[in-house]
């Protein structure tokens, strides 16, 4: 096992406790942050792919730019945690899935990985450059990216209808 590889198995490890932190964590903010978290390990993922450039967009734009509007959203809405903690049964069933998860990595990491079906092939000499990422987002995908950038739009306007309503 080389030195990529164990790089790659330490960001993916970071990557999946810090998302699992966004979903068992009680309190937003602490959510938020480890979203935050999570979504620097993924840039490191991009780095290790060799694509700086999405590297570098997954944390200017969704690091920094969707988590400030994120935790704009949780404080304008004053979020609280939950007052009462879980049940036993959906802890044990929590903690039944999280073992299953466990195993099942285990598994996939510690068997025989086959080759990759891209050995022997070459990359575009444009791949990952912003010439290619702007042709892709803004030509073939631009519905889907005027699509996201609305409904960003939005839940940010929902958001602050409902906290208006709130603060009657």
């Amino acid at each position: 096992m080389g030195v990529g590889e164990i790089v790659f198995f330490v960001f993916g490890a970071i990557a999946v406790v810090s998302a699992l932190a966004v979903i068992l964590h009680p309190h937003p903010i602490y959510s938020a942050l480890a979203l935050v978290v999570t979504l620097f390990q993924i840039a490191g993922l991009f780095l290790l792919l060799d694509a700086q450039t999405v590297a570098f967009l997954q944390v200017v734009v969704y690091a920094g730019a969707i988590m400030v509007l994120f935790l704009f959203v949780i404080m304008l809405l004053n979020l609280e945690p939950e007052s009462e903690p879980p049940s036993a049964y959906w802890r044990l069933a929590m903690l039944s899935m999280g073992g299953l998860l466990a195993i099942e990595l285990a598994w996939f990491f510690l068997r025989r990985i086959a080759p990759s079906p891209l050995e022997g092939r070459t990359l575009d000499p444009s791949y990952g450059s912003v010439s290619a990422l702007a042709r892709t987002l803004f030509a073939d995908h631009a519905l889907s990216f005027e699509i996201t950038s609305v409904l960003l739009l939005v839940a940010v306007v929902g958001a602050v209808v409902l906290a208006k309503r709130g603060a009657r």
